[in-house]
């Protein structure tokens, strides 16, 4: 599961990473992205050209009947993700990429005393989980686009602390998964292969109101650990 990720990264950095044309002005750099808010996306519009949008997160099948569904659909499983009514016609043609610079896990099972982890990828400062997005249209007002973040099995390092991770792709894999054939893209569902490092951070992270930089100053007297 991923509930929490963060963005240290200026627009002009995410726009020229992942090859869009032109940023929208509210890109800022976020430390701890929280479900039902905005987050930009990178998907490919109908010329077929790629643009960063501003999406909610939380997937809201195009049948809902309202939002609040999509506080339940974060993540998306990838097993099997092409047969569940709320993604298989995402799967098929609204894949997008969501720009991350790392992302959060906690540890313990005590309630409010659970070590927050901040979870990077050492060779990619800036890097893509695979999502999903819909747009859901209400009875009245505008339409709502919304995204989802696919989840695998955690690799090895992730494994320590959570037992899934969000799908994160090679930059070299990110034109295949916005507009490659469905049995191309879902090829790329795997847990991430290289580096992970998790750094364990303070419980200021575990407020979801907070959003400051301090979100990934070290845990008091932690060291940053690297592993495989």
């Amino acid at each position: 599961m991923c509930s929490r990720y963060f963005l240290d990264a200026e627009g002009n950095i995410i726009a020229y990473t992942f090859r869009v044309p032109a940023t929208p002005e509210r890109i800022r750099k976020r430390f701890n992205i929280a479900p039902t808010q905005e987050a930009p996306v990178v998907r490919v519009d109908r010329e077929g050209k790629r643009e960063i949008a501003m999406l909610r997160w939380g997937l809201v099948p195009f049948w809902a009947k309202d939002l609040k569904v999509g506080t339940s659909m974060i993540n998306a499983r990838s097993e099997g993700i092409e047969a569940k009514p709320a993604f298989r016609e995402a799967v098929k043609s609204r894949r997008c990429i969501v720009p991350a610079t790392g992302f959060f896990e906690w540890q313990g099972d005590r309630p409010g005393r659970k070590q927050p982890f901040a979870i990077t990828v050492p060779e990619m400062p800036l890097f893509a989980f695979a999502g999903l997005w819909e747009r859901w249209k209400p009875a009245e007002g505008e339409p709502v686009d919304t995204f989802t973040i696919v989840t695998t099995d955690a690799n090895e390092a992730v494994a320590r602390i959570h037992d899934r991770m969000p799908v994160i792709l090679p930059l070299d894999a990110v034109h295949t998964w916005l507009t490659g054939p469905p049995d191309a893209a879902r090829a790329l569902l795997q847990p991430w292969a290289g580096d992970i490092a998790l750094r364990p951070v303070g419980t200021f992270v575990s407020n979801v109101n907070n959003e400051g930089p301090e979100c990934l100053e070290d845990a008091q007297g932690s060291q940053q650990q690297s592993l495989l």
